[in-house]
């Protein structure tokens, strides 16, 4: 019991250590592994005995027998559905060649060139070397963003690394999947005609079954046959049953199964999918805890002895070196993408949850049964993730400025809000060069923005998960233009540090409207307007004016004209550089007008002889 509970206790507590100082989780969760079980059994037991012992065979541990195998499964068949959910059809047509290349013809230079080297290095069956192949074509979501999230860098470069990661786990997985099939039917090593039957089944099964349980599931709760309360853990059981039921009918076809289930129910039009994938999202969360503390003290000193050697050091280098180096050139040929860019991209590869997952599970299966080179699996694979992941976590930030990637100022803008003002104000930035996101947890306005071509982003600010986005770490500016002022007070406090390094500001309330001694110093655009007036104007004079400014006397005379007249709001100055300079309620952050620069308003053109 007390093992049991350390494994919960253990991994939660890594996970928040990850989150803490900002490293991926799976770094401290395999470390923590280790150090409980063979450093553990090696340095510091006297008995030689691990402090967590899930035994494989044998009668004693937490897990006699078969069952760690039963129980690896089964959290697997999970988490591998949760990574089909986040599978969207629709994102692979939108996120352009780039990363339909990567995750491509990126894949199959990594599945030939990372086989070709593990064969020829420790001289493992073709096999093996295949297996171990897919397994690292994965990078992932969990792993790549807390490395990026503190380095300002394009938003196409953090972009490409962010989609790779997120659509590449399920395509390796199913890679894997089948991979490890075709091994299990065929582990004489000849490609008979036998084999090919019985990996066709598994195929056949897996698709059928996944494909058919998905539509039967998402009909199941579109009718509301289940009330909504059970709907998580309906859906948690559906997982489990139909892993279960596909392979009692194809062996091994489980895995493949729920991987299908996950792609066709995440690309359905579920009203409650977003909530399955937040349940989901805790639930692998949970596991992944388990796992890996689990697989990585499974994990003996002889394992680790395996390795020890320079062909180790070998393969990793070639990898990561040049195997991915290559991937990433060939995809990028041609794109918008500078050298640097490609160079930056082609460093930032990071193994993660889901390849070291699976190859524990795939490693102990084929090891069982006896296939050789199988107990070079999971080593091997758990080298390439804690090489990379360290690799990169280190040295990705130094990487980037080496290279010339890293922005040393942040010009991007996010806005808080997608109301009919936002979307004006981001439109004339965007026109005018300027990197814009909208977010705002009202999809009908998000949808709006996104049919004007601008940047926009469902998002609720008081959840976490927005200061994770990697697509954000360019924004150097913040404004908050919510109609609720707590929202826009609270959005100021909460990003400014992230999002607002050189500017936050956001709309003035009713009361600091009417009180002059209120005024904030981050208070947005006129000290007489607030989300009420800036809709009106918007609605009567949807447009955004630009003048031609002699000097400061003639900036003040146009601030005055602009006071008086309630259909013209003051927004921005724009420089002879065509730089654009926020005014604030206060106007503290205007210092030099010049001949030639422009006053920008939203509103009424202003008669030129009224000044």
């Amino acid at each position: 019991m007390t093992e049991l509970a350390g494994i919960i206790i253990l991994g939660i507590l890594a996970q928040w250590v990850a989150w803490k100082f900002k490293i991926p989780a799976i770094l401290p969760l395999i470390l923590i592994g280790l150090l409980v079980g063979p450093i553990a059994a090696e340095f510091l037991s006297e008995d030689g005995s691990k402090w967590i012992e899930p035994i494989w065979n044998g009668t004693k541990g937490l897990f006699p027998g078969e069952s760690l195998f039963f129980f690896v499964s089964l959290a697997i068949s999970v988490i591998l559905f949760e990574g089909g959910l986040t599978l969207k059809l629709s994102e692979i047509k939108n996120i352009g060649p780039v990363i339909t290349k990567l995750i491509t013809l990126g894949s199959v230079v990594t599945f030939f060139g990372a086989a070709l080297a593990a064969h020829y290095i420790f001289h493992l069956s073709w096999q093996i070397s295949y297996l171990f192949s897919a397994l690292i074509i994965v990078t992932g979501p969990t792993v790549i963003t807390p490395i990026l999230r503190n380095i300002p860098m394009k938003k196409d470069v953090s972009a490409v690394l962010k989609w790779e990661g997120i659509l590449i786990d399920p395509i390796g997985a199913l890679v894997a999947v089948l991979v490890f099939e075709f091994i299990s039917v065929d582990a004489g090593g000849e490609f008979t005609k036998t084999a090919l039957i019985e990996f066709g089944k598994i195929v056949l099964f897996g698709f059928t079954f996944g494909f058919t349980f998905a539509h039967a599931m998402n009909v199941i709760i579109n009718k509301n046959f289940v009330p909504h309360y059970l709907l998580n853990v309906f859906a948690l059981a559906a997982v489990l049953g139909v892993f279960v039921l596909s392979d009692a009918f194809a062996h091994e076809s489980g895995l493949l199964a729920v991987v299908v289930m996950g792609m066709v129910l995440g690309n359905s039009n579920s009203p409650y999918l977003k909530e399955l994938l937040y349940f989901k999202e805790s639930l692998s969360i949970l596991l992944i805890s388990i796992l890996f503390i689990l697989l990585a003290a499974n994990i003996n000193v002889s394992d680790l002895m395996l390795i020890y050697d320079w062909r180790t050091a070998g393969l990793f280098a070639i990898i990561v070196f040049v195997i991915r180096p290559i991937g990433v050139f060939i995809s990028t040929q041609g794109s918008s993408l500078k050298f640097n860019e490609r160079l930056f991209i082609s460093w930032v590869g990071p193994r993660g949850i889901v390849a070291a997952g699976i190859a524990s599970l795939f490693g102990l299966k084929l090891a069982k049964e006896g296939i050789p080179g199988a107990e070079y699996i999971t080593p091997l694979v758990f080298m390439i993730v804690l090489g990379t992941v360290l690799l990169n976590a280190t040295t990705a930030r130094l990487f980037a400025r080496m290279v010339g990637v890293f922005l040393k100022k942040s010009e991007g803008i996010l806005i808080i809000g997608a109301s009919k003002v936002s979307r004006l104000l981001a439109h004339y930035l965007v026109t005018n060069g300027r990197n814009v996101v909208l977010i705002d947890s009202n999809e009908r306005s998000i949808k709006k923005a996104k049919d004007l071509g601008l940047t926009a982003m469902t998002a609720n600010i008081y959840s976490d998960n927005l200061m994770d986005d990697i697509e954000l770490n360019n924004i150097g500016y913040l404004m908050a233009l919510t109609i609720n002022s707590d929202i826009n007070k609270y959005a100021i406090d909460k990003f400014r540090k992230q999002f607002g390094e050189n500017g936050a500001f956001r709309l003035i309330s009713n009361e600091e409207m009417n009180d002059e001694t209120k005024c904030p110093k981050e208070g947005l655009f006129s000290k007489k307007d607030h989300f009420t007036t800036l809709s009106e104007v918007a609605k009567n004079h949807a447009s955004i004016q630009e003048i031609d400014l002699e000097n400061r006397e003639h900036y003040e005379d146009l601030i005055e004209i602009t006071n008086k007249d309630k259909d013209i709001i003051p927004l921005f100055i724009k420089d002879n550089n065509g730089e654009l300079h926020i005014i604030s309620s206060n106007n503290l952050n205007v210092d030099t007008i010049e001949k030639g620069f422009q006053l920008v308003y939203l509103g009424k053109p202003i008669d030129v002889e009224d000044v």
